[in-house]
């Protein structure tokens, strides 16, 4: 599998199950939240839409302007081909997603490696989901880390593993530690070691770039994905080295354990 645009090709015939043309996304939603984690500068404001099909569900981020409530209302109920073809790129990926999660759901995929996260604040919570994330890389001390979607947790546990962060994202200009972040990911791309990417990359569009990028370097990439968790799965081994999937409903959104699954490609370490 090269790119997205491909593997929406091939779901779109039925090379990955029951062609969409023939399933109903039963409910379209979104979700509009703030996060600001105690000691932290940042607040994180994220925006998801959400697609149900049957017993999955599949999300995506996006900016803001980039869809509007009336598509809960109009897209409900709508084939999943036909969101799968026309729809604005966020609910597109989300329909893409929920399709992915509902042939092989990540908590019946026998590669996938459960990780629990505790019970307890926000802030417990995601330490433990960003060391589960960085946990999946395999670094040499002083190694250089472009991390392309920044949240301070995770920055800290790429210092933890040994790691020199270079960061990159479109919304932050410095870390809560006052680490410079660029905007420009190809500075990034070009000269890190090791890339961890977001799930967010699939909704701007950008994914596919650090795919590429990454295997002409022969750069090992490693995806931490809420936004379209069982997509980036598909390019396991085709660019991706490893993965965090974190299906709906998010760590965010519970206070109660919950699990994220952790992938491998064969050979990675």
């Amino acid at each position: 599998m090269k790119n997205t645009d491909e593997l929406l090709a091939a779901v779109l015939v039925g090379d990955h199950g029951p062609r969409p043309a023939d399933l109903v996304a039963t409910s379209v939603f979104w979700v509009h939240h703030g996060t600001r984690l105690a000691g932290g500068n940042t607040t994180y404001l994220n925006q998801y839409v959400l697609v149900r099909l049957g017993g999955s569900f599949g999300a995506c981020a996006f900016e803001d302007g980039e869809v509007n409530a009336s598509i809960c209302r109009d897209a409900s109920g709508s084939p999943l081909d036909a969101l799968l073809r026309e729809a604005p790129r966020p609910l597109r990926i989300a329909a893409l997603d929920a399709y992915l999660s509902s042939v092989r759901p990540h908590r019946e995929a026998r590669e996938a490696e459960p990780v629990t996260l505790p019970a307890g604040t926000p802030e417990t919570r995601a330490l433990a989901r960003d060391a589960a994330i960085a946990g999946l890389l395999d670094i040499e001390a002083g190694a250089r880390v472009g991390l392309i979607g920044v949240v301070n947790p995770l920055v800290a546990a790429i210092r933890e593993r040994g790691g020199d962060p270079l960061l990159c994202d479109f919304n932050l200009r410095t870390t809560q530690w006052g680490d410079p972040v660029t905007d420009d990911m190809q500075e990034v791309l070009d000269t890190a070691d090791a890339v961890v990417a977001t799930g967010m990359t699939l909704s701007n569009g950008s994914f596919d770039s650090v795919v590429s990028r990454c295997r002409e370097r022969g750069v090992p990439l490693v995806v931490y994905a809420q936004t379209g968790s069982a997509v980036a799965r598909a390019f396991l081994g085709a660019g991706v080295i490893a993965l965090s999937a974190e299906p709906f409903p998010f760590s965010q959104f519970s206070a109660e354990p919950t699990d994220l699954y952790r992938y491998r490609s064969a050979g990675a370490s």
